[in-house]
């Protein structure tokens, strides 16, 4: 493909690149009729900014980069398009990587967003992730970072989470309200803070409502559909099928309801489950999925918002931590019919 460029606009009109330059930019010093005429002149050739030599010009690439640890889910798609929608209006081009989960892979998306040029960063951190020494490189370095979601929280940047223990807590005491009394918490993997939280949340509820609460009754399972399936599995082989699930998200729990159902389980007769993040797909199943609905799109806007004040040097540039609050969206797994 041949580029036009102001050399040919200036070489057909007989005029400097100067003159060219000074009617693309609207400079004072020159004639209304010189730059209308410049201009249709671009046009008719069809020229077209070089857009890398613009942002080289501005000393700004005017690019942001989004490392996420998967796809598989709905949830990071969802904060993703929030994410956009701020840094689009503002002009800005995002750059989104994934990390397949692995800290290695992190580490290499990391290299590349800066070798990219970005002007900042929005990571959702891999559960194989303990490694901050590159991150807290970038912070000395005052080179905008903004974590969300899976954070680490000795890292002094500004981060976006959400209130794990509380909804966890919620989402139990309604398996418990409802009657159920052996209750089981299929969590994700246990080195993340969220994981963490949700468990603290779950043993929270069983402890404030006087019921037992073993370590076993919390089963490191997984992010995945395969994996609720997987550990269900295991349950129903050893005879220690529980009277009610909260699991750590809901492809988890929709693993454990497709075993469940292989198996001849009634949901919610047989036994009560409960998911977390309020995808698409738990409307859909039978019976539908009671889950804690997260806001994730808006969870991308204030992420992508705390990170372009630093970019722009807006705003106070002290680190923050956003809390975000969720509702309990109760559906047809978990409701029990009262015994009369």
């Amino acid at each position: 493909m041949q580029y036009v460029t102001i050399k040919d606009i200036a070489r057909a009109l007989n005029v400097s690149v100067a003159t060219v330059s000074r009617a693309f930019n609207d400079k004072y010093d020159i004639k209304k009729e010189t730059r209308e005429l410049i201009l249709e002149k671009a046009r008719e050739l069809g020229y077209k900014p070089n857009p890398i030599a613009r942002k080289l010009l501005q000393k700004h690439s005017y690019n942001v980069g989004v490392i996420v640890p998967e796809f598989i889910n709905s949830f990071f798609p969802e904060v993703i398009i929030g994410i956009q929608q701020v840094f689009l209006e503002k002009g800005y081009q995002v750059i989104i990587m994934q990390s397949n989960e692995s800290a290695e892979t992190e580490l290499e998306n990391l290299i590349s967003m800066e070798n990219n040029m970005v002007e900042g960063l929005l990571i959702s951190l891999s559960k194989d992730t303990r490694n901050m020494d590159y991150l807290e490189q970038l912070n000395r370095d005052r080179f905008p970072v903004v974590l969300f979601n899976r954070v680490n929280e000795t890292l002094p940047v500004s981060k976006v989470v959400f209130n794990d223990y509380k909804w966890a807590l919620f989402a139990t005491e309604h398996l418990i309200e409802q009657g159920y009394k052996k209750i089981f918490h299929l969590s994700a993997p246990r080195c993340l803070t969220l994981s963490k939280n949700r468990i603290n949340g779950f043993k929270k509820a069983l402890e404030k409502h006087r019921l037992p609460c073993s370590e076993a009754q919390i089963i490191e399972t997984g992010i995945l559909i395969e994996d609720g399936e997987r550990v269900m599995e295991q349950l129903i082989s050893s005879g220690n099928v529980p009277e009610a699930i909260f699991a750590t998200n809901d492809p988890c729990a929709l693993g454990a309801m497709k075993a469940l159902k292989k198996h001849g389980y009634k949901i919610p007769g047989d036994i009560g489950i409960v998911g977390f993040s309020n995808s698409k797909m738990t409307e859909i199943v039978e019976p539908s999925l009671t889950s804690v609905a997260q806001p994730t799109t808006e969870m991308g806007k204030i992420a992508a918002r705390l990170l372009l004040e630093q970019i722009t040097g807006t705003g106070n540039a002290d680190p923050k931590t956003i809390l975000m609050e969720g509702s309990l969206i109760v559906r047809n797994s978990s409701i029990r019919e009262k015994q009369s």
